[in-house]
C-alpha cells in the first residue's frame, strides 16, 4: 500500500466484494462466515439482492444450481424459501435428471431478507460507494479506490458488478445512461480493467414491462397453480413455502406479431442502436417473431411481482420498443386488452469481460487477488451468478488462510459445468444454464445435491455444523430405506399386486426394489403394502430414483471414472505449448491462452482436438521418465 499512503482510508479489510447482487451477496457471505474480514460495497443499499428481472429462484437446470449452492451452504435457497409467493416442479413428466425446482419470489421481501442476512453476519460490513480503482502493487491486489478517493487496503477482491459496468438502458430511440431499474450505473470502473489487462467486450440483456394487476382480465388466462406436495429449495429449510398467489398463461397472436413487425425499423434490436451479444435463450419478443416467422403464438406467464404490490410481470414479453409499441402489442393480448404499464419494458448494453482470462477459481489470470463472478463473466440469470460468487468467495477465502483452492468438476456438480463452460470455452453471448450442457446429469440431480456437495463444503468451512448434521441425518435415513427396499414380499402377495400392473404371477418372493424397478411408482407401493410411512419425502424421492435407475446410474459413475483419467494428469501453469513438436498451431495458440490445468480441461477447448490430446499425453509421459 506504500503508493497510496496518503489517501483516506476508508476501511481496512481481507476481502472487499465489489457489487451486491446475487453474487455479491454469495461472496461476501463466503467470505465473511469462513473468518474473513469482508466488505461488500454497493451502489445502493436499495439493490442489494434486486431482482432486476424476473422475479423468480429456479428453473430449468437453475433450480439445481439453487439446490448446490444450498448443500455448500449458501443463502440463495434459503431466501428463496423464506420469500416464495409460489412453488412449482417443472418438468414432472419427464426423467429425475431434468426436473427442477422454480420459486415465484416476493422481489421485495427478497431484497429485505438478503439484506438483514448480511447485516447480521459476523466480518462483514456494507458500505454505500462506487468502486473506480483497484489498487495493486506487485503483481498483487492491494485495495479498492471509492469515488470519493476513500482507499480499503485488501488482500483480494471479487468483482460482482453485474449489468453496471457502464451500462445504459434503452427503449426505441432513448438511450440513458443506467443500470436497471433506474439504478445508477458504474461508469468509473472499465477503464481500469482494461488497464489492468482485462479483455473487456459488451453485451445486452432486457427485461418486459410492469403490468398494473387491476387492469388485467385473469379470466381469459389459464391459471398456474403452485406445487404442494413438494419439497423445499433449501436442505435446511423443514417444509415447502405456502403457496399464497398464482401465475395466469396467456399467449400472443397474428395481430401482436403483425403490430411488432409493422414496428421494426423503430426497434433498436433491428435499427442499429443495439449492436451488442443479447442472450440466445431469452429473446426478445421482437426477436421471438422474427426468427419463427411459423408461430402463430408465444406463451406469456403473468407472474406477481409481490405480496405488497399490483406489479405483474409479463415474462416472455421482453422488449426494447418504444413506449406506444409496447401499449398496443401488450393490449392485442387475451387478458390484457386494458392492461396499464406502470413500468416500460427496455434492453440494457453494458461492459464484461472475457472469462477465458481467468483461472477455474475464477481468480484473474494476470493479477493475484483479484476474482470475477455473475455477469461481468458474460452469464445471464440470478443462479448462475450466485453460484459464481460463492466459489469465487470461497476461494478467495481459502487463498487468504492458505489452503488448497476449490475447484468442482463437471461430473460433481452444474458450477462445475457451469464454471468449466467459462473458463475453458468462454463465451460470445450471455451464458445461461441448461441441463443439456452436463454430460453426467443423470449423477448430477438435484435430490442428491446434498449427496455430491456437503461434505466438501464442511471440509472447507463453510458448511456449519448444523447443516451437517441434517445432512448426516438424511444420508443415514436414505441408506437405512435403501436396505428397506431390499425386504421380500411373499410370492401370493407380490403376485396379486403385481397383477394389477401387468405383470405375470413371481416363481419367487419379490423386493420392493424390484417392483420400483419395474416403473411402479413407489407412492403405489406404499399404499398397497402399507410401508415406509415414517420417511420424508425427499429422502422416498432419491432412493427411489437410485434403485429405478440404477443402470444408468453405473453406466453414467463408469464413464465419470474415465473421464477422471484425464483430470487427475495435470498440466503444468507455466508450459509453453509452442516448445511441444507435433501440436497444431491453433491448439499452441488456444492451450496458450488459457493454460489448462489438466488434459480435462485442454480436451475441452475449442480448436483442439483428440489429435492434439495424444501429442499432450505423450509430451507428458516422457516428462515422467526424465
Amino acid at each position: 500500500m506504500s503508493n497510496y499512503q496518503q489517501e483516506f482510508i476508508e476501511y481496512t479489510a481481507d476481502a472487499v466484494v465489489v457489487g451486491a447482487g446475487h453474487a455479491g451477496c454469495e461472496a461476501a457471505l463466503a467470505l465473511a462466515r469462513t473468518g474473513i474480514s469482508t466488505v461488500l460495497l454497493t451502489l445502493n443499499l436499495d439493490s442489494i439482492g434486486f431482482m432486476p428481472c424476473n422475479p423468480s429462484i429456479g428453473g430449468t437446470a437453475k433450480g439445481h444450481l439453487v439446490r448446490e449452492i444450498d448443500a455448500l451452504g449458501g443463502e440463495m435457497g434459503l431466501n428463496a424459501d423464506k420469500t416464495a409467493l409460489q412453488i412449482r416442479m417443472l418438468n414432472v413428466g419427464k426423467g429425475a435428471a431434468v426436473q427442477s425446482l422454480r420459486s415465484q419470489s416476493d422481489k421485495n421481501a427478497y431484497h429485505r431478507e438478503m439484506k438483514k442476512v448480511l447485516e447480521q453476519t459476523e466480518n462483514l460490513r456494507i458500505i454505500q460507494a462506487e468502486a473506480t480503482q483497484i489498487l495493486v502493487e506487485d503483481g498483487k491486489c492491494v485495495g479498492v479506490k471509492t469515488e470519493y478517493n476513500g482507499v480499503i487496503p485488501c488482500k483480494c477482491v471479487i468483482l460482482c458488478t453485474g449489468v453496471y459496468l457502464n451500462s445504459e438502458t434503452i427503449t426505441g430511440s432513448v438511450v440513458k445512461k443506467s443500470g436497471p431499474n433506474g439504478f445508477s450505473s458504474a461508469t468509473y470502473l472499465t477503464q481500469n480493467l482494461i488497464d489492468l489487462g482485462f479483455n473487456v467486450r459488451r453485451f445486452k440483456t432486457g427485461t418486459p414491462a410492469r403490468l398494473d394487476g387491476r387492469t388485467l382480465d385473469f379470466e381469459k388466462c389459464e391459471i398456474q397453480n403452485g406445487d404442494t406436495d413438494i419439497y423445499p429449495f433449501s436442505f435446511m429449510s423443514d417444509k415447502a413455502p405456502e403457496n399464497k398467489r398464482p401465475c395466469y398463461l396467456t399467449y400472443t397472436n397474428l395481430t401482436t406479431h403483425g403490430i411488432i413487425l409493422e414496428n421494426l425499423d423503430r426497434s433498436p434490436l433491428y435499427n442499429g442502436v443495439i449492436q451488442s451479444a443479447g442472450p440466445r435463450y431469452c429473446p426478445s419478443i421482437e426477436t421471438k417473431v422474427v426468427r419463427f416467422k411459423d408461430k402463430e403464438r408465444h406463451q406469456i406467464f403473468l407472474e406477481p411481482e409481490g405480496e405488497d404490490t399490483l406489479e405483474i410481470y409479463a415474462q416472455g414479453l421482453s422488449t426494447s420498443m418504444p413506449h406506444d409499441v409496447q401499449k398496443l402489442m401488450y393490449r392485442s393480448i387475451p387478458g390484457m386488452e386494458r392492461a396499464e404499464i406502470v413500468r416500460y419494458g427496455y434492453a440494457i448494453e453494458y461492459d464484461c469481460i472475457d472469462t477465458l482470462d481467468v483461472l477455474p477459481t475464477l481468480e484473474f489470470k494476470k493479477i493475484e487477488g483479484i476474482y470475477t463472478a455473475g455477469q461481468i463473466n458474460g452469464t445471464s440469470g440470478y443462479e448462475e451468478a450466485a453460484a459464481q460468487g460463492l466459489i469465487a468467495g470461497l476461494n478467495a477465502s481459502l487463498k487468504l488462510r492458505g489452503l488448497p483452492p476449490f475447484v468442482l468438476r463437471r461430473d460433481e456438480a452444474y458450477i462445475g459445468v457451469l464454471i468449466d463452460d467459462l473458463v475453458t470455452k468462454g463465451t460470445d453471448e450471455p451464458y445461461r444454464m441448461m441441463t443439456s450442457r452436463a454430460e453426467h446429469r443423470i449423477c448430477l440431480r438435484q435430490d442428491n445435491a446434498d449427496f455430491r456437495l456437503t461434505q466438501k463444503g464442511y471440509e472447507v468451512g463453510l458448511v456449519k455444523a448444523d447443516r451437517y448434521q441434517r445432512y448426516l441425518q438424511r444420508k443415514a435415513e436414505y441408506e437405512k430405506l435403501l436396505e428397506e427396499f431390499a425386504t421380500r414380499v411373499p410370492q401370493k402377495q407380490a403376485a396379486e399386486f403385481l397383477k394389477n400392473y401387468g405383470y405375470g404371477a413371481p416363481s419367487t418372493s419379490v423386493s420392493y426394489a424390484d417392483m420400483i424397478k419395474r416403473t411402479i411408482p413407489l407412492k403405489e407401493i406404499m399404499a398397497y403394502f402399507n410401508v415406509f410411512k415414517d420417511y420424508k419425502k425427499d429422502v422416498l424421492e432419491t432412493a427411489e430414483i437410485t434403485v429405478r435407475y440404477e443402470g444408468y446410474l453405473k453406466q453414467g459413475n463408469e464413464l465419470i471414472e474415465r473421464a477422471k483419467k484425464l483430470e487427475n494428469k495435470h498440466l503444468p501453469p507455466s508450459l509453453d505449448y509452442t516448445t511441444i513438436k507435433g501440436l497444431r498451431l491453433e491448439a499452441q495458440e488456444k492451450l496458450n491462452r488459457i493454460k489448462p490445468l489438466n488434459l480435462g480441461q485442454a480436451s475441452r477447448i475449442s480448436g483442439v482436438n483428440p489429435a492434439d490430446v495424444s501429442v499432450l499425453m505423450v509430451y507428458l509421459a516422457t516428462q515422467k521418465s526424465e
